[in-house]
């Protein structure tokens, strides 16, 4: 199953929302500073302290491990296509194992889950149709099987025709479920969720050490609102590979080149 919710949308909206949000809590900051300033006067503004550093540093440190976090599911799922391609070349060659009467119309059926294989990832971020061309390639899987299991056990077969055709089939359809699941493998949300809370916490801390100043610096505002907020588009853009700007369709040529190879 995948994404019921298409998160190229969601990233941009919360980009949105987010550089709104910094710039906001930057002038909020400011103005809650200014006010103390009004009160008290400027010797009781403090200076950087601890708990400021102890905010941008944590900040920093969610933000590395989101980001590092990302690229590598990224790079897992890069390996898991190539994986599978190497499968469903072995699984494809290993037909010629069982009686050669019942090989093409196996073949034909291997070459129509292959297709529907490359069609689920193709079809993104058209969830409902991606999820189409997944159920058909489950379909297809019981279509193999049936066919597979049948053909070894004719009278006359290699000895381990069995056991090398179907151990090479029950590899390449785990792959349904592996490259499945890490769709779905990101980190829960309250991880995001403090990222962001940190992102506001920083900027409302910066606004206020910034109230000191007589003049507001729009540039520096500006420049740690929009960082901040494209660092966070970005790891969500690597977190979910085929519907943003970062993409993992190239790697799915691995498997366009194997169906091609199967005459």
């Amino acid at each position: 199953m995948l994404d019921l919710i298409d998160p190229a949308v969601i990233g941009g909206t919360l980009a949105a929302i987010l550089l709104v949000g910094i710039l906001f809590a930057l002038a909020s900051g400011r103005w809650i500073g200014k006010r103390t300033i009004a009160r008290h006067g400027l010797a009781t503004l403090p200076s950087a302290g601890s708990l400021e550093a102890a905010v941008f540093a944590l900040l920093g440190l969610i933000i590395a491990f989101t980001f590092s976090g990302a690229l590598s599911r990224f790079d897992t799922r890069r390996a898991q296509i190539v994986d599978e391609a190497n499968a469903m070349g072995t699984a494809y060659l290993r037909i010629d194992l069982v009686p050669a009467s019942l090989q093409p119309k196996l073949r034909e059926t291997f070459r129509s889950y292959v297709d529907s294989r490359i069609e689920t990832y193709r079809r993104l971020p058209d969830l409902a149709a991606a999820k189409a061309s997944l159920a058909r390639s489950q379909e297809l899987q019981g279509e193999i099987w049936s066919q597979a299991i049948a053909a070894v056990r004719m009278p006359g077969g290699p000895p381990m025709a069995e056991l090398l055709v179907l151990s090479a089939l029950n590899e390449m359809f785990n792959f349904t479920t592996i490259r499945t699941s890490a769709t779905l493998m990101h980190p829960p949300a309250i991880v995001y969720a403090m990222l962001i809370g940190l992102a506001l916490a920083a900027a409302l801390l910066a606004g206020y050490q910034s109230a000191g100043e007589k003049a507001y610096d729009w540039v520096h505002q500006i420049a740690f609102a929009a960082t901040v907020t494209f660092t966070v588009y970005v790891i969500l853009d690597i977190e979910y590979p085929r519907l943003g700007f970062v993409r993992i369709d190239a790697v799915d040529q691995v498997l366009v080149n194997v169906r091609q190879g199967m005459k």
